[in-house]
């Protein structure tokens, strides 16, 4: 099959199934968050059990989600992007019928498995099925629809949550990953690359969950146990000896998951340090945010959900047409902007307090925020995947995801601390309430940086890429590989 048009039949429909399958993954992430307070209370779970309700999941996603684009170039895009929605199914499953907190975090670890699969095998089949010029519209498109899930998923959890059931949160996505399989297998032609690795990169793999894990853990302990405490001390220098290994294994493997010689380019190795740099930000506030509206604010569950909705709107009205305008102007203007206006809504996020109203208080920093992230995003995911040859599609949305992920993992454990939660609750407003406004201004400044980065480095045209042939192949036939 040979690449399709933006707006015809066929692009409508992949672009559908991957904005579906993508949605599993983000809808899921923004509705727990939703769900914590409900959850500790239910469970019973401390402030370091909410941690890793969120960081299992990140932690394995961001672990795995460079396998999960190697496989894909190796074995089918296609093929892995439903493999991994099956895997989401059903580990969201397990969920939802979780008895206790630890099974609650077993199973929410074998969720970001399946969504290691689906992530970067959605923007890599993007990447590979539209023609050049319509992939940074696709790729727009694809953020932007993206908010329906972003806008439909706080309401429906906190439809959900005012029922009185969290776990029907979980239970959902079995149906609507059931849905995506069936429309992906009909409508998504499948590509891969010929040249990709022939073995698996076990090291790699191994040395990134270890570091990463590693890392994750010892932050988390830190604000109850203390920087002294061994365990502490021995999972945080775990962590950074296994990443140390992580690079020299990927540097030297001739099937390595990750080339290191791809952060050469100028304009990738940029896109993804103001990823890191943003999504950090982004995992301190969508961790915390729903949490302060709760818990400081006294909002219910719906009303908090609902604050966020006009961020989601905006994203879906306008990113398109940032991706657009990004591909006519040349990236730069747009990543470097987007960043500041962002952290010109933190600051106003900062001042959200209790008993803050919404029209006044809450909207405005909303409204901002939404506009900084929209004028952003499409042209950092478009950098990003198009500074490298088409044949590096499934490793360049996998670097992409893996950065994203790992900054958001790193940000929920460490932001609280830096922010000096110390052994508090964060289900308590005395402990949140400095907790959260201080790390609004840590990630201000976080995208202040980003915005730097983004002026210095990447390109004010869009990169010129070299375009290698496809492996494109029917749907029904299966994938090339060797």
């Amino acid at each position: 099959m040979s690449p399709v048009r933006y707006g015809t039949p066929a692009g409508r429909w992949i672009l559908l199934a991957m904005v579906l399958g993508s949605s599993l993954a983000f809808i899921d992430s923004t509705i727990v968050n939703l769900a914590l307070p409900t959850i500790a209370r239910e469970l019973d779970a401390e402030a370091s059990g909410l941690q890793w309700i969120v960081n299992g999941y990140a932690l394995s996603l961001a672990s795995l989600v460079l396998l999960g684009g190697s496989l894909g170039d190796r074995f089918g895009r296609r093929r892995v992007f439903q493999t991994g929605v099956a895997w989401f199914a059903l580990a969201s499953l397990l969920c939802g019928l979780a008895p206790n907190v630890e099974i609650l975090i077993a199973a929410r670890v074998l969720q970001g498995v399946g969504g290691a699969l689906l992530t970067p095998g959605a923007l890599a089949i993007l990447e590979a099925s539209f023609v050049a010029e319509d992939r940074a519209k696709a790729i727009g498109a694809w953020s932007g629809l993206g908010g329906i899930g972003g806008a439909l998923g706080p309401l429906l959890g906190g439809w959900l949550l005012e029922l009185g059931s969290w776990r029907a949160l979980f239970l959902i996505n079995v149906p609507a990953a059931a849905l995506v399989i069936a429309m992906t297998a009909r409508h998504v032609p499948e590509s891969s690359d010929q040249n990709a690795a022939r073995r698996i990169d076990v090291p790699g793999v191994l040395t990134s969950a270890i570091g990463l894990g590693g890392l994750t853990y010892g932050f988390t302990a830190w604000p109850s146990s203390g920087p002294g405490d061994p365990a502490v001390v021995l999972s945080l220098a775990v962590g950074v000896l296994a990443l140390a290994a992580f690079v020299l294994i990927e540097a030297r493997s001739a099937d390595s998951m990750l080339p290191i010689r791809i952060f050469r380019n100028r304009a990738f190795s940029g896109a993804n340090l103001v990823t890191f740099l943003v999504y950090a930000a982004n995992g301190g506030v969508f961790f915390l945010l729903v949490l302060n509206l709760q818990v400081v604010s006294g909002y219910p569950a719906l009303t908090a959900g609902l604050a966020l909705l006009p961020m989601t709107l905006l994203m879906l009205a306008l990113s398109a047409r940032a991706g657009a305008l990004g591909q006519r102007i040349g990236p730069r203007v747009p990543m470097t902007a987007g960043p500041l206006i962002c952290a010109a809504g933190l600051l106003m996020m900062s001042t959200i307090g209790p008993g803050a109203p919404y029209w006044t208080r809450v909207l405005p920093a909303v409204v901002v925020f939404g506009l900084g992230l929209t004028l952003l995003v499409a042209p950092l995911t478009a950098t990003a995947l198009g500074a490298l040859d088409d044949a590096y599609a499934g490793i360049a949305s996998g670097v992409n995801n893996a950065v994203a992920r790992a900054a958001g993992l790193l940000a929920v454990a460490v932001l609280p601390l830096a922010a000096g939660l110390g052994g508090g609750s964060l289900t308590e407003a005395a402990t949140l309430e400095p907790v959260y406004r201080r790390t609004m201004l840590i990630c201000a400044g976080l995208m202040v940086a980003g915005s730097l980065v983004a002026y210095l480095t990447i390109p004010g045209r869009a990169p010129a890429r070299r375009t290698p042939a496809r492996t494109f192949c029917d749907p029904a036939s299966p994938p090339v590989h060797r």
